[in-house]
């Protein structure tokens, strides 16, 4: 049985694995590694709050990284449907043809690329279990 010891070892070489592979094909498009996760993480309509959920960050560092986008063309900001205190980041045409590039790039010759779909699957529920212990 593995220990905890390496699993944590194997998931930090993981992570750093993941890592370089978001900053290179980040950089390759002129974006920082925050901005290419911001990029991915923008599926639909997000308030910064969602989005720094969802890239692990504070909200302040979203918004720095929102701002980012929104100077380079890539999201603006939109009233929300159903709250009118709140703004809403969406993607603009030239936003989602990047994030289509990026997430592409993502693909290629990425850490998870010699794991078939069902040991990527596997890994996911055993992670989603882990994380939610």
């Amino acid at each position: 049985m593995a220990t905890d010891r390496q699993l944590c070892g194997l998931v930090t070489g993981l992570a750093r694995q993941i890592e370089t592979h978001v900053r290179e094909r980040a950089s390759s498009l002129g974006l920082t590694a925050p901005q290419a996760i911001a990029l991915r993480e923008l599926t639909g309509p997000l308030t910064l709050r969602e989005l720094s959920g969802r890239m692990g960050c504070e909200p302040s560092n979203a918004t720095f990284v929102s701002d980012r986008l929104e100077d380079q063309g890539l999201v603006e900001r939109r009233p929300h449907p159903q709250d009118r205190r709140a703004k809403q980041l969406v993607l603009t045409p030239k936003g989602t043809e990047l994030r289509d590039r990026l997430l592409a790039l993502f693909a290629e010759d990425s850490p998870l690329a010699p794991l078939t779909p069902e040991e990527q699957d596997n890994l996911h529920a055993l992670l989603l279990r882990a994380v939610s212990s």
